[in-house]
């Protein structure tokens, strides 16, 4: 039971080790007795699961424990993504149970708990959850349990933000990736009943994705990449296990980076869409967006890292988009939470109102901003927290890096380290293991190489 935490998007954990019929078990009741004491039972529960080998097996355990302590139940008769499940969360105000491990190896499985605003639960929420753990509320034998088709309602929600008959008349050729994640009947249905024309792969539900990491990344999209290098005047799109997350691949099989895609998607969503507001992001993300929200007039809002930050920040702020670096984003008049989903529909949209290639997206893009960016991240594995935090410590007195001179430090989440070059690095603890996270900017790969050997002689990685 004390092996049991929620990180920065919910519990995590091996099939057949921790993540096991007694643990599930446990956290459906601590679940239960926070949506008891926050709501009373006429609170509704959906539940949804996506490709994960015993996914199915675990959240329907779930909905019979909940249905006995009386609770209402909707459960997806199919697999679902965790936006579409979100976004009917906040449209039936009910709390969310989704079975997933997102973009982990295989071999994991999660629980991600979303309150009826759709978004992460906050540290608050997962707090109480934990400290629930043990306890249970009596059953109740009154609760009722209902198959349900999430995608009806999300599929009219998305009809109304994205504009599909624009989306036609660019006559784009693309490719979906399914990566045999959860967006498969989503994603393409969604293209298809609205008459927009593709081509696609790995559309089939396997619970060991492929036998590689169900992440939307150049490296396990290489076969979409090779079929885009193939073909003629093509983008390929991909999301991660559960949805939340993007990967976008350009008409010259180049990998674009989610930091690209959010400033894209503001200037088009700002430009051709009249919105108006803020741009949220990570204090991870790139200062890319600091230029581009400069120049357009965006206030800029700054979190931590996670969604769960993000979502709290769209739900204070309104803004016109918020992301994150790896990969998640939503927008105004969407759900606090990432949608993969939507990320590739409003590249599409993009390109349609700019009569342009992504490839010249991507050129307009840097010409605006005036300034190259590259990124990279290190993860180090330690012993423990102590050796963690000693890192941290290291990184908070730095007075230099090599040639670099530190001009500021953000300490917003673990330390960050603004150089007088423009470059930077953020060290941070990872949210549920001894993992230290090291991410690094900077404007050229030269620069960017060097940064991460002075770390590394610094003794932080």
């Amino acid at each position: 039971m004390t092996g049991i935490k929620f990180g920065t998007d919910g519990w995590r954990a091996v099939v057949g080790k921790d993540f096991n019929k007694e643990n599930v078990t446990l956290v459906t009741n601590a679940i239960a007795k926070y949506v008891f004491d926050n709501f009373g039972l006429h609170k509704k529960i959906i539940i949804g699961y996506d490709p994960r080998n015993m996914a199915d097996v675990f959240s329907k355990l779930c909905a019979d424990i909940l249905v006995q302590k009386g609770f209402t139940v909707y459960y997806s008769y199919k697999i679902v993504p965790t936006p579409v499940l979100a976004y009917n969360a906040k449209l039936l105000n009910a709390c969310a149970i989704m079975f997933t491990a997102s973009h982990n190896p295989p071999e994991y499985l999660g629980i991600k708990f979303i309150p009826d605003y759709a978004g992460p639960a906050t540290s608050d929420i997962t707090d109480e959850i934990v400290g629930n753990l043990g306890k249970t509320i009596d059953d109740s034998f009154n609760g009722t349990f209902e198959y349900y088709d999430f995608l009806i309602d999300y599929s009219k929600h998305i009809n109304e933000i994205i504009d599909f008959d624009k989306i036609k008349t660019a006559g784009k050729e693309f490719l979906y990736d399914g990566l045999y994640s959860a967006t498969i009947g989503y994603f393409d249905k969604i293209l298809k009943d609205n008459g927009i024309k593709f081509k696609s792969i790995r559309t089939n539900h396997d619970t060991n994705f492929g036998g590689e990491m169900p992440e939307p990344k150049p490296q396990y999209m290489k076969q979409a990449i090779e079929t885009v290098k193939n073909g003629y005047n093509m983008i390929a799109f991909a999301n991660d296990g559960d949805g939340d997350r993007f990967g976008v691949i350009d008409e010259k099989g180049n990998y674009v980076s989610p930091n690209e895609i959010i400033a894209i998607l503001l200037l088009h969503l700002t430009k051709n869409k009249g919105l108006n507001g803020s741009l949220v992001k990570t204090v991870g993300a790139s200062n890319l967006l600091d230029i581009v929200a400069e120049k357009t007039g965006v206030e800029l809002i700054e979190t931590a890292v996670g969604f769960k930050h993000v979502g709290e920040a769209m739900r204070k702020y309104n803004p016109v988009i918020a992301g994150e670096d790896s990969g998640g984003l939503s927008i105004q008049g969407h759900i606090p939470e990432k949608d993969g989903i939507l990320a590739n529909l409003l590249i599409l949209e993009a390109l349609a109102y700019e009569k342009k290639s992504l490839v010249e997206l991507e050129e307009d893009l840097h010409k605006f901003a005036g300034k190259n960016f590259v990124n990279d991240r290190i993860d180090v594995k330690l012993e423990d927290r102590n050796q963690v935090n000693e890192k941290i410590n290291l990184a908070e007195n730095l007075k230099s890096l090599g040639s670099l001179q530190v001009k500021r430090i953000n300490k917003l989440d673990g330390i960050k380290l603004y150089f007088d070059d423009g470059s930077w690095i953020l060290v941070r603890p990872s949210g549920t293991e001894p993992l230290l996270r090291i991410y690094i900017e900077s404007d050229s790969i030269k620069k960017l190489n060097e940064i991460k050997e002075n770390v590394k002689n610094a003794g932080i990685a």
